[in-house]
């Protein structure tokens, strides 16, 4: 999709994504993201739009600095859903949140002043994804594929959750991605990729 975001008071679940699934790596690991390109001005379009910010503890914990949201390109209200607000760090511009999932995005959007709330937990977001409150899920699939990690949706037992597209004709209309395998390894002579 590359119709800007826009900033319209939307819950999004916002997360850059291997090929295979993954979100984070098995230690909510991030480092593999530091050879993905970026489509020029994501970042700002993201900045722009972004009111609010929603995560959950196990990401906080691992990544404690509301200031790195964007790089630190974007300043706003950051919300920590957790069960144990008594025991988290406090921190400027933080919120720890002890609600509900939808609570927690009712506050969040109010924070939001009109702007977009980023959901950026797996398991907040399919939290929310059952209770209706999601929506949009704004994707950017990286080339590379990490085997093993945090996934974007983990619902063992749970029913198919079927979206649309947005910015088709055909809602329903799968994506397409074609990548090859970067490889040090030199092909035989006259076996040359096509």
């Amino acid at each position: 999709m590359n119709e800007p975001q826009t900033a319209a008071g939307k819950v999004l679940w916002h997360f850059t994504m291997s090929l295979d699934g993954f979100v984070a790596g098995p230690d909510h690991e991030m480092d593999w993201m530091s050879e993905t390109t970026f489509r020029p001005n994501l970042t700002d379009e993201y900045v722009a739009t972004t009111g609010a910010v929603l995560g959950g503890r196990d990401g906080w914990d691992h990544y404690p600095d509301a200031s790195g949201v964007y790089g630190g390109a974007w300043q706003g209200p950051v919300f920590v859903l957790t069960h144990h607000p008594e025991d988290a760090a406090p921190a400027e511009g933080v919120t720890f949140l002890s609600c509900g999932p939808a609570e927690a995005v009712r506050i969040a959007l109010e924070a939001a002043g009109g702007k977009n709330v980023e959901v950026l937990s797996p398991t907040i977001g399919r939290q929310l994804l059952e209770l209706g409150l999601i929506d949009e899920i704004d994707l950017h699939i990286a080339p590379v594929l990490l085997g093993e990690g945090i996934r974007l949706y983990d619902n063992p037992g749970g029913k198919p959750v079927h979206l649309h597209r947005l910015g088709v004709d055909d809602p329903t209309l799968e994506v397409d991605v074609r990548y090859r395998p970067v490889t040090t390894a030199k092909p035989p002579a006259g076996n040359t990729p096509g």
